[in-house]
């Protein structure tokens, strides 16, 4: 009997792959990172074929640190990067161009005509997305008019499109599966939320031909089999997710009003919302958390832009810590941030302000400031933003957060996890297993195949590692989250 299911987890800048057993314990890991590429300012491509190369190399080395063969695998589930986009010939498997990635701006000036065109309010009905250019459909329809031909010939069927769970899908089945799930699809600005399929309309919209667009999938069922790595073959591909929607599966985040918080170099935040899809008024986002056994289920997202990234400015900016983690020391040198707030806006603003012009400041500087203060309220900052968020996610859903569920590096951080607790008034729990992203696609990938029997079997699995309470009073943090929201109006443009 297979005794383990394998997670391919492709992120934005390593391709990691672990090993699962029946109890979600992680029995073997390799990661490799690979190179990214700026050919100009505000570009960010990635080789297609590093890609799928990391992929394929890490998920031999876990393989091989184990010492198992692929009978001893249940099934292999996928987790990547989201809206990052891909073309590539369908007879001969040959990337046209290179990936074009989530943080590429190099469709701003599209946007910003379908935005003077006045379709954003339709565009953003139909898919629960913002018009940015940090979704993939502008990137579909860059890659389609400056690739030689390219648009004449996906309208032919002879190309292939996707997204990068779609391209890993495509390698290891030798090219016999072109599909997507519909966490993935729902952040591309084509899926329609309410019919979940592509939307016509939107395709002739965005000019992207249907056929060069993969088929549409749930997040747990099988899709095919490995047949182009030949450790690997005959395992089936049972489970696919977008990386955050997979982290809020393997959190166990499963009823309304659950929620779970990633940090990391930014802050990914996801409110499981039920069976129907919640329109934002806040400038958050609407988007598929998983379709299971065909039904489908539905989150509020929001993203913080920059989190950890602070204290590594801090670090390689200011010089004021030599490691990331003394970040928690110095700031344990003062009581509190002595009136001191750091609005992190280096990049702008994200939800739910979404203020790109928006620009970093420090506030409160007096004579008796010192690094502890600065360093205090550059962890601080990462909290601030997050229960930002989730105040806008609550008034969106009309929930109640009864807990939050935390992943990411940051989250060794107890002080922060602290602070965080205070905030928000709710326990905030970090689980035993941090690889949360990678666990949820073997979850999604178990459940297929019936290596896990259902999701109670699996919630008997998670566990606390530590809950941090709410300690501060109620009346203080009110006041000093009320400061921090002043610092935010003055860092807007």
């Amino acid at each position: 009997m297979p005794r383990y299911v394998l997670a391919l987890d492709q992120g934005t800048t390593s391709s990691r792959a672990i090993v699962f057993d029946r109890r979600g314990r992680a029995r073997a890991k390799a990661q490799q990172e690979f190179p990214q590429h700026y050919p100009q300012p505000g570009w960010v491509e990635h080789s297609p074929r590093d890609l799928w190369e990391t992929a394929r190399r890490t998920a031999l080395g876990a393989l091989a640190e184990a010492d198992l063969t692929a009978g001893d695998l249940a099934a292999i589930g996928l987790t990547n990067q989201r809206e990052t986009v891909l073309l590539w010939d369908r007879r001969t498997g040959r990337p046209l161009h290179r990936a074009i990635v989530w943080q590429d701006r190099r469709t701003a000036p599209h946007c910003a005509r379908l935005q003077r065109a006045g379709l954003e309010p339709l565009i953003r009905r139909k898919t629960g997305l913002l018009l940015d250019p940090y979704f993939s459909a502008t990137k579909l329809a860059w890659l389609l008019d400056h690739v030689p031909g390219a648009r004449r010939r996906a309208a032919r069927g002879e190309l292939a499109a996707g997204t990068v769970d779609t391209w890993l899908l495509w390698q290891l089945t030798g090219g016999r599966v072109h599909a997507t799930d519909v966490s993935n699809a729902s952040r591309t600005l084509l899926f329609n939320l309410r019919t979940g399929d592509w939307d016509e309309e939107l395709l002739r919209l965005f000019r992207i031909p249907r056929a060069v667009l993969p088929a549409l999938c749930g997040n747990s069922e099988v899709l095919g089999e490995v047949s182009a790595v030949p450790a690997l073959r005959g395992v089936p591909i049972a489970g696919v997710a977008g990386d955050q929607q997979a982290a809020l599966f393997g959190q166990a985040c499963w009823s309304p009003g659950m929620a779970k918080n990633t940090y990391g170099t930014g802050c990914f935040l996801l409110l499981h919302t039920g069976a129907r899809p919640v329109r934002s008024k806040n400038n958050l986002l609407t988007t598929v958390a998983w379709r299971i056994g065909g039904q489908t289920e539905y989150a509020l997202e929001g993203s913080v832009f920059i989190g950890g990234a602070v204290v590594q400015w801090l670090r390689d900016g200011l010089g004021l810590i030599a490691r990331s983690a003394d970040i928690e020391k110095l700031a344990a040198t003062v009581p509190d941030n002595g009136g001191v707030f750091l609005v992190p806006a280096f990049t702008g603003l994200g939800a739910p302000h979404w203020d790109p012009a928006a620009r970093g400041l420090i506030t409160g500087l007096t004579r008796g400031a010192n690094a502890g203060h600065v360093a205090r309220a550059a962890l601080e900052s990462i909290a601030f933003q997050s229960a930002d968020l989730i105040g806008a996610m609550q008034a969106d859903a009309g929930l109640r957060l009864r807990e939050l569920r935390v992943d990411g590096g940051a989250t060794v951080n107890d002080g922060l996890m602290q602070c965080q607790a205070d905030l928000l008034r709710v326990p905030v729990v970090r689980p035993r297993t941090v690889e949360t992203t990678a666990l949820g696609a073997a979850y999604l990938a178990g459940l297929a195949v019936g290596f896990w029997q259902d999701r109670a079997e699996i919630a008997r699995l998670w566990s606390a590692d530590h809950t941090f309470r709410p300690r501060a009073p109620a009346a203080a943090m009110r006041r000093v989250h009320a400061a921090w929201q002043e610092a935010v109006t003055r860092a807007k443009s």
